[in-house]
């Protein structure tokens, strides 16, 4: 069904202020102001940039796909806000970070890589091509071509053999989670078809973005009421579901669906499916208007990765309001509610080791609990807070919306870039003449030192 806000409960929260970050939720000027000061406690957190650190790194204990998510937030904060504090440091991370074959697989991370953590960086190289972002010089890795290399390795691994399709969460045999699907994955993979398909007009990745939707509902990933599940096994054909419903799957859908109803022209099955995420995200992930991480945050056991989902929901939401305009009413209000909740919990003061930047200004987790500080904080906790305030920017139409290759778009994209698996693997190198009668001559002294010692056994 559909959602409406008590519009009593949102004014009062969008004319609430903070304790320490005070903002207008009516002056464009004071939510730049206020995300520039989220931003810059944010950047804190970031060693990349430090002498004998690895650009484009988190330090201990984030993952690196939250760095690549990180620096997609960033793209879109000078987008919404026209602040270049960052760029610079954004552009070194993500070129960094491309990796030797301009994937976004870099041979320091390949021991624990998942097609997620490769997609997180994929979609801020996509953010990059859709919002002009400052183009690399010729010669090193463009945006539209590191996106383009990501999707065409996941055609590849598409697995077809184990429940009848999809991508499985890691990317090799020897990593955990090789056995498991799962919708954040598929999700990546939906998302960047789609909005490829959008930008350059290849029917390819909209067939591709067909195809994973299709997939995911076969398998129930995504059930007829539009709940999203995290995925499941495949030893029993993704039969026993895991039930758990994260924000940020629902967002990486929402937004996928909304730009295959932009490609599209406004496409009803396309339509159709963006009304049915829209209407079950509003109804279930949202309290009095405040996003609430459904299976962890009550219960206080969200991990880092978890705490840093609302945001990318934030970010999404805004842009199906943009791909898919008819969605705005529903879809606004929430991000703006949202904001102005996690504004008033950005009013945390803990120790230095915890946060270096401006005190009174660290942002908490639980944005339900507005003004009373949780005291959670990290890179998650401050980036969801800067997501929610820079997404409240967009307008209804006059917010200029992500180009295409035909509409400005100026990134250089190459179709057939991307590299397949067995690039990656470890080869054995071929075994000489030499190493084999080596080999022999070991064995054969190896076989005389036990026949040796079972002699002497026998003889005692």
């Amino acid at each position: 069904m559909q959602i409406s806000l008590r519009t009593a409960g949102l004014v009062s929260l969008l004319a609430g202020v903070t304790s320490a970050i005070q903002v207008d939720f009516t002056s464009d000027d004071s939510i730049k102001d206020a995300a520039s000061t989220v931003a810059f406690g944010l950047l804190k957190y970031y060693t990349g940039n430090n002498t004998g650190d690895v650009p484009g790194n988190l330090p201990d204990p984030y993952f690196w796909w939250e760095a690549g998510a990180m620096f997609g937030t960033l793209v879109d904060y000078w987008f919404y806000t026209g602040d270049e504090t960052y760029n610079a440091v954004t552009l070194q991370a993500m070129q960094h970070q491309a990796g030797e074959d301009a994937d976004y697989m870099p041979q320091n991370q390949t021991s624990t890589l998942g097609n997620d953590d490769q997609g997180f960086w994929a979609m801020a190289a996509m953010s990059a091509t859709e919002n002009n972002f400052q183009n690399p010089p010729e010669g090193q890795p463009q945006w539209l071509a590191l996106v383009q290399a990501v999707f065409n390795e996941y055609v590849t691994r598409w697995d077809a053999q184990t429940c009848g399709g999809g991508l499985r969460w890691q990317i090799f045999t020897f990593n955990n989670g090789f056995n498991y699907k799962n919708s954040i994955s598929n999700g990546c993979f939906f998302n960047i078809a789609s909005r490829l398909a959008r930008y350059t007009g290849n029917q390819t990745y909209a067939d591709w973005a067909e195809k994973v939707w299709d997939w995911m509902t076969e398998v129930k990933f995504i059930d007829d009421d539009f709940n999203i599940y995290d995925g499941a096994g495949v030893d029993n054909n993704c039969a026993t579901l895991n039930r758990a419903q994260w924000t940020y799957n629902a967002g990486i859908f929402l937004q996928g669906t909304a730009m295959m109803y932009n490609f599209t022209g406004g496409n009803d099955t396309w339509k159709q499916r963006v009304d049915g995420l829209v209407n079950r995200t509003a109804a279930y992930f949202f309290d009095d208007g405040i996003v609430v991480e459904r299976p962890c945050e009550s219960f206080n056991l969200c991990d880092n990765d978890q705490q840093s989902f609302k945001g990318y929901l934030m970010r999404w939401m805004a842009s199906a309001s943009q791909m898919a305009p008819y969605t705005y009413d529903t879809l606004m209000p929430l991000v703006q509610s949202s904001a102005a909740a996690a504004a008033q919990q950005c009013s945390g003061s803990p120790p230095a080791n915890e946060f270096k930047g401006q005190p009174g200004t660290a942002c908490g987790f639980k944005w339900t609990a507005k003004a009373n500080f949780d005291g959670l904080v990290g890179v998650g906790e401050q980036m969801s807070a800067l997501s929610a305030l820079q997404y409240s920017l967009v307008k209804k139409q006059a917010t200029k919306a992500p180009v295409t290759a035909d509409t400005g778009g100026t990134s250089v994209g190459n179709p057939d870039a991307g590299v397949p698996i067995e690039s990656y693997m470890p080869v054995m190198a071929e075994i000489t003449t030499g190493e084999k009668v080596a080999a022999g001559f070991m064995t054969t002294a190896i076989a005389f030192s036990v026949v040796g010692a079972s002699f002497f056994v026998m003889k005692e």
